[in-house]
């Protein structure tokens, strides 16, 4: 970091009808600095970043970048001064090839007659995206499309457009959200690369453990308001969260302890082709079992197993001591299972669909009758599972869309409690939400928990895992690496079972001796 200011924002202001959405925040970073910007949702963050972004006008205050004032009325705008925004959701025509997509709405041409623009250079836009992506140690053909990439080498695409455009300053909207713990690693690789060439980079995260080991410096919003700053020397994860909520990490990962009652599913040699095999372990009444491994570990197919959205190619699956016979999501809900998946946005909610009318999804059947709907009913079950959860909305006919994502995660968690589940699967249970919201979901849990449903929590935050869960099971390569108490369960150590670096025996025990049905 050489110290030059390459932008500052002095008092930057912004209404809307009804909420003060900032108020007077100042915000700076420098060349070559990684800044991080966090706060619950709505405490600004994004209309800050939007306005600098060209998406949003201030109402008041002055944007300087490189020493100049300017006013930034577009996105075209922002990226015209160097400033470049990489959202959570990719901007990526999916069949287009990689380079079209670094080059889109600017692309290359060669010289017409006249001096006029001609046809597109396709041969200077491989080369130049081939550049583009050569600066970040990305192995990525140009020509390749999009479909066929990674989510990971998705993110690269994007950073690689960034780059092509001169980016001076690059805004990480969420970047890790969607990624596993190497590709993560990849990421910050890049971003320390970014760092050395003196690109500006502001890292909105809500995973704050990641702040450490990315982060030169943190900004806490809150409220609309700067609510502090801090050097990553003098940070500590409790201070952030204090500044952000006015909690501690405590309260963030409180689990109620809960009695472990009798096994309520056992799960005997689970297997699909490329993707599970021989996958056992049990879940006991009132016990959080937590799912921890890297991408690709199997965790996510397990539980689409289990849930018959796949179908699979052996193993059993007992509930209450039965075995069940489960070939779609229908005779899991019918055996008493429930699932939150991972993707709440496209697998979990109608988007545009009332919040009413998404919580009664799974529980149609028992609010009709000779196939009319008793409306009251369904109100009445709406409403009971709004307030119980504590989920905020103006009313029960606002559509899921306008929610923040912790109460849309909310509103799925609704749907599969009103079907009274024996079995609950979470499936990354608190991605892309705050801390408050996490503190609430958690809570939640530990309700549920003490309620005497079993609880599977898949997490690829190993902090939430470890805060979380009674025992671990720990995958590598669709196969169960290792299943951990919790007193023995430790970062290290999950990440070495994960890595395949050791066969534990827990891993070789039958389903009987892990207290399965007999």
């Amino acid at each position: 970091m050489n110290g030059e200011s390459v932008l500052r924002m002095e008092g930057i202001s912004k209404a809307f009808p009804g909420v003060q959405a900032l108020d007077g925040v100042d915000f700076e970073v420098q060349a070559g600095e990684v800044v991080a910007l966090v706060g619950e949702n709505g405490a600004g963050k994004s209309t800050l970043m939007k306005i600098l972004s060209g998406a949003y006008r201030k109402d008041a205050g002055r944007i300087v970048i490189g020493g100049r004032e300017v006013e930034i009325g577009s996105p075209q705008q922002a990226q015209a001064l160097g400033i470049a925004t990489i959202y959570q959701e990719f901007n990526l025509a999916r069949n287009q090839s990689v380079a079209a997509n670094i080059f889109m709405a600017r692309e290359l041409r060669r010289p017409g007659l006249g001096g006029a623009l001609g046809f597109v250079d396709r041969r200077r836009m491989q080369s130049e995206a081939a550049r583009a992506l050569a600066q970040i140690g990305a192995r990525i053909t140009p020509a390749t499309r999009v479909r066929d990439l990674s989510v990971a080498q998705q993110q690269m695409v994007e950073i690689a457009k960034a780059l092509a455009v001169d980016a001076r300053v690059i805004i990480m909207d969420e970047p890790t959200a969607a990624l596993g713990e190497q590709e993560v690693e990849t990421l910050f690789e890049i971003v320390r690369g970014l760092k050395a060439k003196g690109i500006a980079t502001i890292f909105i995260t809500h995973r704050l453990e990641e702040i450490f080991r990315v982060a030169d410096r943190i900004v806490v919003l809150r409220d609309g308001r700067r609510v502090g700053e801090l050097a990553i020397g003098e940070a500590t994860t409790d201070r952030i969260i204090q500044l952000m909520v006015g909690r501690t990490l405590a309260d963030i990962f409180h689990k109620e302890a809960a009695e472990i009652r009798a096994p309520v599913l056992d799960v005997r040699g689970l297997r699909r082709a490329g993707a599970v095999e021989d996958v056992s372990f049990t879940l006991h009444r009132g016990e959080i079992l937590g799912f921890a491994g890297l991408v690709g570990a199997g965790r996510t197919e397990t539980m689409r197993l289990l849930f018959g959205v796949d179908r699979k190619d052996g193993g059993e699956i007992w509930v209450d001591g039965q075995p069940v016979a489960i070939h779609s999501p229908h005779d899991a809900v019918r055996a008493g299972l429930g699932l939150v998946p991972e993707d709440r946005a496209i697998q979990g909610l109608v988007l545009k669909l009332p919040v009413r009318e998404n919580i009664v999804l799974a529980t149609l059947g028992r609010h009709s009758q000779t196939g009319m709907v008793k409306r009251r009913e369904v109100e009445s079950t709406a409403r009971q599972y709004v307030d119980r959860l504590s989920i905020r909305t103006p009313t029960l006919r606002q559509k899921a869309i306008f929610l923040s994502g912790g109460n849309q995660q909310k509103v799925v968690l609704a749907k599969w409690l009103a079907s009274q589940p024996k079995v609950l699967i979470l499936d990354e249970p608190t991605r892309g939400i705050d801390v408050g919201a996490k503190a609430e979901v958690h809570a939640l849990m530990s309700r549920l928990a003490q309620a005497g449903i079993g609880i599977i929590m898949v997490s690829s935050e190993l902090p939430e895992v470890l805060g979380m869960s009674d025992r671990i099971v720990v995958m590598h390569e669709g196969r169960v690496a290792a299943i951990l108490d919790r007193g023995e369960a430790t970062q290290e150590r999950i990440m070495a079972y994960a890595s395949g670096q050791d066969e534990p025996r827990a891993a070789q025990q039958a389903p009987s001796e892990q207290g399965g049905a007999p």
